[in-house]
């Protein structure tokens, strides 16, 4: 293809974006499947691939793109709009403006239910539960069953969420998921039947939704031929980023809107998909092009632009044990002639050691701190290295720290939006009510029982006498919901909140300052929403990151190194990356050796911190553990052997060496060595004589 904004794509990515061009009918071509593999140029991919179609005439009002973060949402509609301003010109913007279905898969079913609230049964102005949320209604269901007071402990309410989320996402029967994911559970198997029934009617009754409700209505819904027609003939193009990390009910929407898969893409790899205890499945990508007839179309792309060829040799060779993957061997002309470092270290504090030495010298040879990383199988994993970084002043972040909307003053605001906008959100009212003096759980409760069997839910609160205790804050709290609820303008709305919300949080937390800042945030944040709703949902689906609350981000250093763990770090690069105990036990971890399934993405975890590194790539083994009070002896020593994703037959890629290096000594220089310290030792022995 001669296409000037084409050329600089390699032939494969060209085949992915230009896929379905020869259709005759002029129609949306077959389904394809892009691997597209570690560095491979992935998102400039389908950006260019949505591009494609808009200058092709494709209506873009009529195209869903579907990423895992509204981040990436946003910047591919950045991309696309840069594309096609080369072609376009000023009409550039005018097109994709009108990309509008371009989101997650939690953010275009919430739209999508709101615009079929009709013809399922939902009230259109459902509000939506985060995770904490869902976990205190699971918990109020949990108590008035009267499973908190058995004589044998009910799992926690964290756990019934998890069991519950598990089986809806993972569409398992309920015996099969305790089975295989919470066996000491399997006792409670009518109780918890009866909890989630419980769970759902609660839901119902209050007009909330959960996260996995967006997912389970939608489905749901395509389980209806006409209404999933209805929905499916709205796009003419469907396109899924990351599709290795989707669970079988987000297979099954993509099924029931694009059946026989005409205009349906979806870009992954099979060989990054990690996210098993999300309940993703790696049989979704594995079995999608035998799901149509005839089956889907299947580019790869295998030239990666990331990693020196050194890198891509360990890499491929790890992957290549894999037991079932889509073949594929990356390569690269970034020719280098170091191999990947496998160091031997004697424990723990010397890997720590070693990583401070390394990180230092690549800084005065002008590699900044930032662009090295640290990786980890688990958090706990860099605790030693952590105090020695403390210990040499080497400023660092932990990826992990608090989410903006995990503060508590942060949801109270949120709570008062919820609820002026859905007064049967139980979840909500009872947090906000509990904010002002005088009112605690019970008298909460007894007003929100009150006011839920009235139609007109806030109606019935004004007409409620003030609580004893509560003074002046009554009249005011229900004045502020009133206020909102008339919608007198938005973000204006937020305002009404925050001004009825600052006495509160000045007597209830010592560092109300601080918080007050966050609120301010939270406002301007608001005004970048067309309406409370759309700011409701979206910032419970992809909250932004903390700001005053992060853990551990340094304030007066503008470089820092970045720990993280493998999981965090998927997507990202750096010039330099170093993975700590690159042991059996850690990596692969003793609680994912449990199943061949679970091996595998273990195995998939190691190639994925490998295909982080750009030019270096060092992975640590230190050859024993100090492990308090897990076994009989209590404390000791635990001795560890190099993971097994790095057999012998894989040792020709890796450069091995030991840390630190020991000098060779003479006999003599080792009997001086001796006699000093059997001279020292009788020397201690004499001080106390």
């Amino acid at each position: 293809m001669s296409i000037a904004y084409l050329e600089k794509l390699n032939d494969a990515q060209r085949r992915a974006v230009a896929h379905g061009a020869e259709v005759a009918d002029g129609g949306p071509a077959g389904p394809l499947l892009v691997i597209a593999g570690a560095g491979s140029g992935k998102t400039n991919t389908l950006a260019h691939r949505v591009a494609h179609l808009i200058v092709s005439g494709a209506d873009p009002r009529r195209i869903l793109l579907m990423t895992f973060s509204r981040r990436a949402a946003s910047e591919m509609a950045r991309r696309v709009e840069r594309i096609c301003k080369q072609v376009l010109g000023a009409k550039a913007g005018v097109m994709t403006d009108a990309l509008a279905w371009a989101g997650t898969f939690h953010g275009i079913g919430a739209r999508l239910l709101r615009m079929y609230a009709g013809q399922i049964g939902l009230d259109p102005d459902f509000t939506i539960h985060d995770r904490e949320d869902s976990a205190d209604l699971m918990n109020l269901v949990r108590h008035e069953l009267g499973f908190s007071k058995m004589e044998s402990r009910f799992p926690t309410k964290g756990t019934c969420l998890a069991i519950y989320s598990r089986a809806v996402n993972s569409e398992a029967p309920l015996d099969e998921v305790l089975k295989a994911q919470f066996p000491w559970c399997q006792a409670w198997d009518k109780q918890l039947r009866d909890l989630f029934a419980g769970y759902v009617e609660a839901k119902q009754a209050q007009n909330v939704l959960d996260y996995d409700d967006l997912l389970l209505y939608w489905a749901q819904m395509m389980a209806e031929p006409l209404i999933a027609e209805d929905v499916g003939g709205r796009f003419d193009h469907v396109m899924v980023d990351e599709y290795q990390d989707t669970n079988r009910l987000q297979s099954s929407i993509l099924m029931g809107m694009k059946p026989n898969g005409r205009g349906l893409t979806v870009v992954g790899d099979d060989a990054q998909s990690i996210y098993s205890f999300r309940a993703a499945t790696i049989r979704n990508i594995l079995d999608f092009p035998a799901s149509f007839n005839p089956p889907a179309s299947i580019v790869t792309l295998d030239r990666n632009y990331r990693s020196t060829t050194t890198i891509l040799a360990a890499a491929n060779g790890v992957i290549d044990l894999a037991r079932e993957r889509f073949t594929k061997n990356l390569w690269t002309d970034r020719e280098s002639l170091e191999r990947p470092r496998l160091v031997t270290v004697k424990d723990e504090n010397e890997q720590a050691n070693y990583i401070v030495e390394k990180v230092l010298e690549n800084r005065e040879t002008g590699m900044t701190l930032k662009q090295q990383a640290v990786l980890f199988r688990a958090s706990n994993h860099s605790g030693p290295l952590e105090v020695e970084l403390t210990r040499r002043n080497i400023p660092f972040v932990k990826f992990g720290g608090l989410k903006f909307l995990d503060s508590a003053h942060v949801k109270d605001m949120l709570a008062a939006l919820r609820f002026a906008q859905n007064p049967r959100d139980r979840v909500a009212g009872f947090r906000l009510m509990q904010l002002l003096p005088g009112i605690g759980p019970q008298t909460a409760a007894k007003i929100l029982d009150a006011i839920s069997a009235d139609p007109e839910p806030l109606a019935a609160l004004q007409e409620i006498p003030p609580p004893p205790r509560s003074g002046n804050d009554w009249p005011a709290f229900v004045d502020m919901l009133e206020a909102i609820r008339k919608k007198e303008g938005w973000p204006a709305e937020i305002g009404l909140a925050r001004q009825w919300y600052e006495p509160h949080l000045e007597r209830i937390h010592e560092d109300a300052e601080t918080r007050k800042a966050d609120l301010l945030q939270l406002e301007q944040i608001a005004s970048g929403y067309a309406s409370r709703e759309r700011f409701l949902t979206e910032l419970t689906l992809d909250p932004p990151d903390a700001t005053s609350a992060e853990a551990g981000v340094p304030l007066l250093d503008e470089d820092y190194l970045i720990l993280s763990t493998i999981h965090s770090a998927k997507g990202q690069e750096w010039r330099s990356v170093f993975l700590l105990n690159c042991v059996d036990g850690c990596i692969p971890s003793d609680l994912g050796a449990g199943s061949t399934a679970e091996l595998e993405e273990e195995r998939r975890l190691l190639y994925v911190a490998m295909t982080r590194a750009r030019d270096h790539l060092h992975l640590i083994t230190p050859q024993r553990f100090f492990v308090h009070g897990q076994y009989s002896q209590g404390d000791r020593h635990v001795y560890a052997a190099r993971s097994r994703f790095i057999p012998a037959t894989l040792l020709q890629f890796f450069e091995t060496a030991a840390w630190p290096v020991v000098a060779a000594m003479s006999d003599a220089e080792r009997q001086a060595r001796q006699q000093v310290r059997i001279d020292v030792t009788a020397r201690m022995r004499g001080m106390w004589r």
